[in-house]
């Protein structure tokens, strides 16, 4: 495992070292025919992801707990929301809180046709939203699912892999089969790690030149800042995840509302507050041609439109799903399939609706009041916004230190869970293999970058790449969806509701085995439990 995902990666980093133009060449390529020839299956998947997160949440499903029935939640629920949160989508917030509504406000996405200012502003919360809300944390939520299900529940090993026994057997799942589905996951979050580093490597080197610390943001500057956070993420990862991504969670979490707080009040409050509304009902209303669109919608650019925003974005989330998913199962044992959808869907969807109002509330309304004209770089507006209240300097300075401690901690997450599955499921990677993961994670984002550097556009190679690395992960989180539905067919919660609580009780008085029609019931979970743990389970003849 470790050896074969440790050559591809730094095969993929000689190449792009010693042949940027000709890696710059063939991603070009091969992007432009995932998009055209696969594009619907990415907007259809992470459609089928929402639904099925939801339905799970409130079918019977829903009261099984994720660990032993009623085991206690290892972490509080502050803590559990802030690690999940600052994991799933910290630093992306602060790279697009801004700049993704202030783009579709100026260029509203194609297929609407905004009539004045109120109604730019609706379509442009409406696809914020749509790629913000919803969509991704259910793709998190699927993985996650799985893996504590698998885990917690059926005491399996920690990986993604495991979680297909119940589809191709406990033999293919640790063997051939499994590493390939292992090797995939690992791949596709070094991606999206990589993709995440660039971002913000890209805000924090705006950032120095908003100061003017610099007068341009070179490649060398972008590369220095990723060598620095690297070595913090590395220094935090091999820390343990009590003493570093928890504390840096819950630090971020305070400094972000601080910065969240000082812009609604310095900036236009009312129109911050009507904003929360108009965007829920707006989005709910635009839901079904927001899912919907793909290049058969018709429209000049509307393959690159999705292609720099709906499809980049379910590939960035799904590139993420391995360490995100895994690290937000690791953290939710204990809690019900219920409140583990509610928690990782509806909590952060909330928190995203609010901080999209505020940054890109306000930044529309500086826009439309003639402000913000000479920033025009997505990793440079939110400075922009800032310059035009007090203490300009200070909030900048708060930007990038919010932007470094959400990668640290994501990051952090992320190269213990490649060290994990590189380790056969390791609750406790070796610190060599989880140093090397986040070194390989800076290099290959430093490659990204300048592969986007020569097409003009360091942003582009960043998504390019990110939405490559993913697209065969689609196909494992399908998988993950179906052995996890056969293994929640069987769990003991639903077979005692198929078969009746006196049938249950009985048996549990008499001791050992009862028949009862179809059904043998064994009582647990001590001795009397099958195979793989089950306290209970049935004749299936």
């Amino acid at each position: 495992m470790f050896g074969v995902t440790a050559a591809i990666t730094v095969a993929f980093v000689i190449w792009g070292w010693a042949a940027t133009d000709s890696l710059e060449s063939v991603s070009t390529k091969m992007l432009g025919g995932l998009i055209h020839n696969g594009g619907w299956a990415f907007m259809l998947a992470a459609s089928c992801f929402v639904v099925f997160a939801l339905w799970l949440a409130i079918s019977r499903y829903g009261r099984i707990h994720l660990g032993a029935e009623g085991e206690e939640p290892e972490f509080k629920t502050v803590s559990w929301v802030a690690m999940m949160f600052s994991a799933g989508m910290g630093i992306g917030l602060m790279f697009y809180g801004v700049s993704e509504p202030l783009s579709h406000y100026t260029a509203p996405p194609p297929g609407t046709d905004p009539a004045g200012s109120g109604e730019r502003m609706e379509t442009a919360m409406a696809t914020t939203l749509f790629h913000w809300s919803l969509h991704p944390w259910a793709i998190y939520a699927v993985v996650g699912l799985g893996i504590a299900y698998s885990t917690f529940r059926k005491r399996r090993r920690q990986t993604i892999s495991a979680v297909f026994t119940p589809l191709i057997g406990e033999k293919h799942a640790g063997g051939t089969a499994g590493r390939v589905i292992d090797i995939l996951a690992i791949i596709a979050t070094v991606f999206g790690s990589a993709a995440s580093l660039g971002l913000g490597a890209l805000q924090i080197g705006s950032g120095f030149q908003e100061l003017d610390w610099m007068d341009d943001v070179s490649t060398g500057l972008l590369v220095s800042i990723i060598a620095v956070l690297t070595l913090a993420f590395v220094l935090s990862a091999v820390s343990g995840i009590e003493r570093g991504i928890q504390w840096l969670s819950n630090t971020n979490m305070v400094l972000a509302l601080i910065l969240a707080v000082f812009v609604f009040i310095a900036g236009p409050t009312i129109i911050v507050l009507d904003l929360l509304p108009t965007s829920i009902f707006a989005y709910l209303g635009d839901l079904p041609q927001l899912a919907g669109r793909t290049e058969a919608s018709g429209g000049e650019g509307v393959a690159d439109w999705l292609g720099s925003w709906t499809v980049f974005y379910w590939a960035w989330w799904i590139s993420w799903t391995p360490f995100v998913g895994m690290f937000i199962a690791r953290i939710s044992r204990g809690r019900t399939i219920r409140q583990f959808v509610g928690g990782v869907i509806l909590v952060p969807s909330t928190v995203s609706l609010v901080w999209f109002a505020i940054f890109g509330g306000t930044a529309m309304q500086l826009k439309e009041g003639g402000a913000l004209g000479g920033e025009d770089t997505p990793e440079g507006q939110l400075f922009g916004v800032l310059q035009e209240f007090p203490i300009a300097t200070v909030t900048s300075l708060l930007v990038m230190i919010l932007v470094g401690i959400f990668f640290v901690s994501g990051a952090d997450a992320a190269s213990i869970v490649m060290g994990t599955l590189s380790q056969k499921g390791a609750l406790e990677p070796g610190r060599f293999v989880v140093v090397f993961w986040g070194v390989v994670t800076g290099a290959v984002a430093a490659i990204m970058l300048l592969v986007g550097s020569g097409q003009g556009d360091a942003l582009t190679g960043l998504q390019n790449l990110t939405i490559l690395a993913a697209a065969p992960f689609v196909l494992v989180m399908i998988g993950m969806c179906v052995a996890l539905m056969r293994d929640l067919r069987r769990d003991p919660v639903i077979v005692r509701g198929e078969m009746g609580s006196e049938a249950v009780e009985l048996a549990v008085i008499e001791g050992h085995k009862r028949y009862d029609g179809e059904f043998e019931i064994k009582v647990g979970p001590g001795p009397g439990t099958d195979a793989e743990g089950d306290p209970l389970g049935h004749d299936h003849s």
